[in-house]
């Protein structure tokens, strides 16, 4: 009875251990190659794994964020895969960076000429964006992903702050705050940097002050010892002298 017991406990430990070890569910997202800084372009690459088994991804569609319309979109070509870049009219025109913007670009449409990404394999599609938004600390893109099988997976679900992350979240780009930020918190920190870099060669001027006048005075005190040593030895002499000639 304990030895089932005991191969009962071990069951259920090696199961929670397989569950709470197992991978994240995969989903298709979006990094900056180094940074995407405000007002400025980046690089950005859209990382699609092959969540199934029996079939291969071959088609991608990336909608572009409406909310703050992109002007450059330009994909880097991928081996394998032929992008289309679709260009709309705004409803609206918007400016951005002191122009005027009538169209954007509104999606990027990525499709395999060959086998696609197979099972167990992922694929990076690279964009080159700009101008990123002034006024924004992040961009969400809305993916969908077709099959060879005909499936189709939207990744257009928004995270809402609070609450746990979607089971299909669109991807989201994090964006950095400009170089030259406005607050002078960077030049402040430049400027103490400064005056400590300052501070410690002014102390490094006195320590080899001090050292040198250390230095100094121990030669004089080694030449007045040598030359009273040489004034005692002279007197004790001149005595022997003249007791001699007496």
């Amino acid at each position: 009875m304990k030895a089932s017991r005991v191969a009962a406990a071990g069951a259920v430990a090696g199961a929670t251990v397989l569950v709470l070890s197992a991978p994240a569910f995969a989903h298709v997202t979006v990094q900056p190659e180094g940074e995407a800084a405000q007002g400025g372009y980046a690089t950005v690459d859209f990382k699609v794994p092959n969540e199934r088994d029996n079939a291969s991804t071959t088609k991608l569609e990336v909608t572009m964020p409406t909310d703050h319309p992109l002007a450059s979109v330009m994909p880097q070509p991928v081996e394998g895969w032929k992008a289309v870049v679709t260009t709309s009219k705004l409803d609206e025109p918007l400016e951005s960076h002191g122009e005027k913007l009538t169209e954007a670009v509104t999606k990027v449409t990525w499709t395999a000429t060959g086998d696609g990404i197979e099972p167990g394999f992922f694929q990076k599609f690279p964009l080159s964006v700009g101008a990123l938004p002034e006024d924004a600390n992040e961009l969400v893109f809305k993916a969908i992903q077709t099959y060879s099988n005909k499936e189709v997976v939207r990744w257009i679900e928004v995270q809402q702050e609070g609450q746990e992350e979607p089971d299909n979240p669109a991807p989201v780009l994090e964006l950095t705050a400009a170089d030259g930020d406005t607050d002078g918190s960077s030049g402040a920190a430049s400027d103490d940097s400064t005056a400590a870099a300052g501070t410690t060669e002014a102390a490094s001027a006195d320590s080899d002050d001090s050292g040198s006048t250390d230095t100094t005075a121990r030669v004089l005190g080694v030449v007045g010892i040598v030359v009273g040593a040489a004034g005692v030895a002279y007197g004790v002499l001149a005595g022997r002298r003249r007791s001699t000639t007496a």
